[in-house]
């Protein structure tokens, strides 16, 4: 029987994909490749301003006076900013409103912004800023998390319903886990410690701002989330939101970087207003970590308890977060911490008890994998532990506890699709594991770890029945489709996933499709790009609106040729007759055809999440319509004399559904692969005793170069989802996961020392094996 969709009309995967799972061009890629892609530097506007920056030198001060006086009277200095005159609070989740566009009466950390000037160039406002006379009253600072929970005084926010230092409390239980841990035959119990990493993306935040005669007012910017820009501007500028456009121009990438609104958009914004010019704002790369936003630090405790035959019995986890100085996506980060543990395995009893807290640090937010990287770095660690002590392959102890597919987690996270299973088989055989683990010379080892990931969140930031992805078609008579959709490409090519995915419902080829985004004037609301769900939501979204285009298209064909309307087929741009070999048009007589007898056509698409989730406080927060599913193996070589730990290479196989398009899915696994093997040898995004940035460079924030990249090798794994546009699910934060604790599980293979504590610098790897001689 031939497929029909909800329309009636012949489903296009009736007749085997075209366009999906072909290694397509992305529809950006020669732009970016030749230079002629526009960045938001790249934009100039007549008469425009240059705007920068004044920070605290201090953690923790209040602000008793501003003196503007010396920096207005200098020559090119346009205007000033100060905190008083943009007093409204903003913050990415309503709940937690907690940051100024420019601090009206404390600093919180080094680095918070205070002032602002426009000037007609950079060297000028970098003048002023030198003559802005900054009276501060220093507080103490809390710079350790340890602190921050148990020192409610100084409160770093003294406004807050709560008086003290903690940002969050999250403690949720599922089943008896002390129950669990008295009745198992093993017991493992640990502490875990995951440091603080920073984004890096190559392009540095940008904004522009341009006030028109009429009001109105545009931003540009390099954000990842043009929809919560827009309503942060409205809110703090008090504006009508019908009045502000948003703009997301080509970004050098996010990674979760720029996932919240920042302050140089409401200040490029309020100066564009105070002086009727156009203003540009261009953080440098030390203005970038100050900002930061990046991966929390976590100290974790777990105690995992399982049957002496593997089986998981019960999890048990105690976490405090280090959230720096602002709320940002903390709350999210808090049950995310707890929520996202509980696959790819199956276990009868969990516990999570997180807390963030702030402290006078930069803030921190989402990076890649938000919130689960740190907890699965030290569950995969445990678990592999316990396969050690109980004289099971680390492979087959996560095959026994496989959560399998189309049912749920202990927590009420509906799990769909499920191909973990495949992945662990893909690892296994790639890296000849039995031949190999636990066999090779002292020194390199193999190491095994797997992880699931979300595909878009049923939570939706503000709470909302709206649909949480739009997209608007419209054909024209010459043939070309524009998809119009508020989703944010970030460099991951969800631009080209829309033209992918309507070019495959309407019988086109990628070059018919053209697609505008993230313009908040011309498309349709999305939520932004986070937590993995453009792929998911806007790809739905796109299918629905293109099949609501095709029902039309087939009808009016169908009528002019007075043929059923399921021997009618659009095939790369042509339209055949089923029934009669000798009988085809173009696409374009198709249109013509359609527009004659529906008028001018266009269409719009949504999408949004069925209900999920437990019934409980947060349960909705983690529940994903579909989640990936990732295995990691690792080849190191420990060098026992300077402490080194060289990544050789790295399997990675990784379920996301159908994959759209091979290359960008391999793409995505490899980058998402190359960060996270970073994150345990090279990056630390650290602070010193004062709350000053060790190194806020590239210099100095060590980044592999080509050089120490180890060899990557993907496995593409297609569980084909039930719900996902054409099976699809997520590619771009699950695949970093598991490579974290597949590199730290292979250095206990390489050397025998548990190494629980991020980064694996060559004196604590030496401290390790010194410690182990001595126990011998």
């Amino acid at each position: 029987m031939a497929a029909r969709d909800q329309h009636g009309v012949d489903a296009p995967w009736d007749q085997g994909f075209r366009v999906v799972g072909k290694e397509n061009r992305k529809v950006d890629g020669l732009a970016k490749a030749t230079g002629e892609a526009i960045y938001t530097d790249d934009i100039q506007l007549p008469g425009m301003l240059h705007a920068k920056m004044l920070r605290s030198p201090h953690a923790h001060a209040r602000v008793l006076s501003v003196n503007t006086s010396k920096a207005e009277a200098l020559s090119g200095v346009m205007a000033i900013l100060v905190g008083a005159e943009l007093p409204i609070r903003y913050g990415v989740i309503p709940w937690t409103p907690d940051e100024h566009a420019l601090a009206v009466d404390k600093v919180r950390f080094i680095g918070d912004e205070v002032a602002a000037v426009a000037a007609v160039d950079e060297d000028t406002a970098l003048e002023a800023l030198n003559l802005i006379e900054v009276e501060y009253e220093v507080l103490p600072a809390i710079l350790e998390p340890e602190q921050a929970l148990t020192t409610p005084e100084p409160a770093i926010h003294e406004d807050r319903k709560r008086q003290d230092n903690i940002s969050k409390h999250v403690e949720l239980a599922f089943g008896d886990v002390d129950q669990q841990a008295q009745d198992a035959d093993i017991v493992v119990e640990e502490d875990y410690c995951f440091h603080s990493t920073t984004h890096t993306a190559i392009e540095p935040h940008c904004a522009v701002a341009q006030a028109n005669s009429d009001g109105r007012l545009t931003l540009w910017s390099s954000t990842q989330i043009t929809h919560y820009v827009h309503r942060a501007l409205a809110r703090v500028l008090e504006l009508d939101p019908a009045r502000i456009r948003v703009i997301q121009p080509c970004l050098g990438g996010g990674f979760g970087g720029k996932s919240d609104p920042f302050s140089l958009e409401f200040v490029v914004a309020k100066l564009a207003l105070k002086t009727g010019r156009p203003v540009k704002m261009l953080w440098t790369r030390e203005e970038v970590f100050y900002a930061h936003r990046g991966r929390h630090a976590m100290q974790m405790h777990y105690r995992t308890s399982a049957k002496k035959d593997g089986t998981i019995t019960g999890v048990d986890a105690k976490i405090l977060i280090d959230g720096g100085s602002y709320s940002s996506f903390g709350l999210v980060t808090t049950y995310y911490s707890g929520q996202l543990l509980t696959g790819p395995y199956t276990f009868p009893s969990y516990r999570f008890d997180s807390t963030r807290v702030f402290t006078n640090k930069p803030p921190c937010g989402p990076k890649r994998g938000h919130g689960s990287v740190q907890p699965r770095f030290a569950f995969e660690v445990q678990l592999d532990e316990i396969a050690h002590r109980l004289r099971i392959d680390p492979i087959e102890i996560r095959r026994k506890n496989f959560v399998g597919e189309h049912t749920h987690t202990v927590n009420g996270q509906r799990i769909t699709s499920n191909g973990f299973l495949q992945c662990l088989d893909a690892v296994e055989e790639a890296t000849d594991w039995k031949n190999c683990y636990g066999k090779m010379p002292f020194g390199q080892g193999l190491g095994v770890a797997g992880s699931m990931y979300i595909s878009g969140t049923n939570y939706p930031v503000y709470p909302n029945k709206m649909p949480q992805a739009g997209v608007q078609l419209k054909l024209d008579r010459s043939g070309l489709v524009t998809v119009f959709t508020g989703g944010n490409d970030i460099g991951q090519g969800s631009n080209s996933m829309v033209a992918y995915l309507v070019a495959e419902e309407l019988g086109l080829l990628p070059q018919h499709i053209r697609v505008v985004a993230a313009d908040t004037d011309l498309c349709p609301v999305d939520l932004g790009a986070y937590s993995s769900r453009v792929t998911f939501m806007v790809g739905n979204a796109a299918i629905d609106g293109a099949r609501k285009l095709r029902k039309q298209l087939v009808s009016a064909v169908a009528e002019h040729w007075q043929v059923d309307a399921k021997d009618v087929r659009f095939i790369e741009g042509t339209v055949v007759d089923l029934s009669d070999a000798s009988r085809s048009m173009s696409h374009v007589e198709a249109f013509h055809l359609a527009e004659e007898m529906f008028d001018t056509l266009g269409s719009t698409g949504a999408y949004n999440t069925p209900t999920l989730g437990g019934d409980y406080r947060g349960g909705t927060i983690g529940a994903s319509p579909a989640y990936s599913f990732t295995a990691h193996a690792a080849e190191v070589e420990v060098h026992t004399e300077t402490g080194r730990i060289e990544v050789k290479k790295i399997w990675v196989a990784h379920d996301c559904g159908r994959a759209l398009n091979p290359i960008i899915v391999r793409g995505q696994m490899e980058g998402s692969t190359y960060m996270g093997a970073a994150e345990v040898v090279l990056e630390n995004h650290f602070l010193n005793r004062f709350g000053l940035h060790a190194g806020p460079s590239l210099l100095d924030y060590r980044i592999p170069t080509s050089m120490d990249v180890p060899e990557i090798e993907a496995h593409i794994v297609e569980s084909i989802d039930p719900e996902g546009p054409f099976g699809a699910k997520e590619a771009g934060e699950g695949p970093l996961h598991s490579a974290i604790p597949a590199i730290a599980n292979a250095v206990f293979d390489a050397v025998g020392i548990r190494l629980r504590h991020l980064p694996f610098s060559p004196a604590k790897v030496l401290a390790a094996l010194h410690a182990q001689k001595e126990l011998v």
